[in-house]
């Protein structure tokens, strides 16, 4: 996998951990409520997409595990359909595909240790 690949995976995983960040203690019904919620749940998921797009077709051949078309579909809704966002799609997206991606991907994405 070449370096520009490695680095999308980790923007993936960081945004997917962003979400799930963002949804810890809160629930489904949360989002009708909380704007700031259903925009920090989309944008991350966004970026999930938008970095899963970025990838080279020779490293989604190789990672063919990863849901690829699933992904990029979901940031494509997202972006383009986003006056009209299903957000019981939203909720179960981070509730349940990103756990799902996160280890998918993150044995994948070299360890970086902080400093």
């Amino acid at each position: 996998m070449n370096e520009r690949d490695s680095v999308r995976l980790r923007h993936m995983l960081d945004a997917a951990h962003s979400a799930l960040s963002f949804a810890q203690g809160r629930t489904r019904d949360d989002l009708d409520q909380d704007e700031m919620l259903v925009f920090a749940l989309t944008k991350a998921v966004e970026i999930v997409g938008e970095a899963a797009n970025q990838v080279s077709s020779a490293t989604r051949d190789e990672l063919s595990t990863i849901p690829w078309p699933d992904v990029v579909g979901m940031r494509n809704r997202l972006v383009h359909v986003y006056f009209d966002i299903d957000l019981d799609v939203l909720w179960q997206t981070v509730a349940e595909d990103l756990p799902m991606l996160i280890d998918l991907v993150e044995p994948l994405v070299p360890h970086i240790e902080s400093t």
